[in-house]
């Protein structure tokens, strides 16, 4: 058996769906996103993700 065919997708009805808060560290201390102001949930909304490699040693 494959594994794609083990794979089971859910698809969720709007009325079954529950909003997620979105909480992030602010000088220090955490805060939902929802508290921001706009500039800083359009700032939020932008920000970057990156995954650092693995350090090998040469």
């Amino acid at each position: 058996m494959s594994v794609s065919s083990q794979i089971q997708t859910v698809a969720l009805k709007d009325e079954e769906r529950t909003r997620c808060e979105v909480w992030t560290r602010v000088m220090g201390y955490h805060r939902p996103v929802t508290s921001f102001n706009k500039g800083k949930q359009s700032e939020h909304r932008e920000r970057q993700f990156f995954v650092e490699g693995r350090c090998t040693a040469g």
